[in-house]
């Protein structure tokens, strides 16, 4: 399931993302785990295939803890573009909680689908643990989007909204845009800049320290 061609996913407000949130505490049956899933994608900026794909060791470390770091290897990542991603500190926060809530070991998805989710992990006859698939991240996103009332929204809102905010904060950071290109797994610079939105405060901004 993929963007409408020509159309660009709108960019979140935090208000909108903690909206977000709030609708998978009050709507969904499972509120841990698609949190998780909304903060990859708005705090880490994954896309639906990467945020399916994503295992538990990919947020853990060697010793078995959940770690500061993303790691996302080339094999389940578009064109191949691994990367590692600092752990947004909410986004952890929630991790812990999904893990606190559902066993599992390194190598189980690190979201579930219903039917894996519903397992009796005690049971040896029970279905092994599989991820929710791309197209029902898709689909969650659609209708959290619509439920809320939120016109033009997508799965690649998140993403878009991630790589935006890195782009006008990474000066900040002492970085540049082509940090902003490794954190969004862009094999190209234009791909990155094509993701950003200019801000028209900022240029009234820049003209004044000019």
């Amino acid at each position: 399931m993929s963007e409408i061609p020509g159309r660009r996913a709108e960019l979140l407000t935090d208000a909108q993302v903690r909206d977000c949130l709030r609708w998978c505490g009050e709507r969904r049956r499972y509120p841990h785990r698609d949190r998780v899933a909304v903060l990859l994608s708005v705090r880490a900026g994954l896309r639906a295939m990467e945020i399916a794909r994503l295992r538990r060791a990919h947020v853990m470390t060697a010793a078995g803890d959940i770690g500061d770091e993303i790691v996302l290897e080339d094999g389940i990542c578009r064109k191949g573009a691994g990367r590692v991603i600092p752990m947004h500190r909410d986004l952890r926060a929630h991790v812990a909680t999904l893990f606190g809530m559902v066993p599992g070991g390194p190598p189980d998805p690190l979201i579930l689908s219903e039917r894996a989710m519903r397992s009796n992990p005690e049971d040896p006859d029970d279905t092994r643990p599989v991820c929710m698939a791309p197209n029902s991240i898709v689909l969650m996103f659609r209708q959290m989007y619509g439920e809320l009332g939120l016109t033009g929204f997508s799965s690649h809102s998140g993403r878009r909204t991630f790589i935006t905010s890195a782009a006008r904060l990474i000066t900040r950071a002492g970085g540049s845009l082509r940090d902003v290109q490794q954190l969004a797994g862009h094999t190209s610079l234009a791909s990155t800049q094509s993701y950003v939105d200019g801000s028209d405060d900022a240029k009234r901004r820049v003209i004044k320290l000019l």
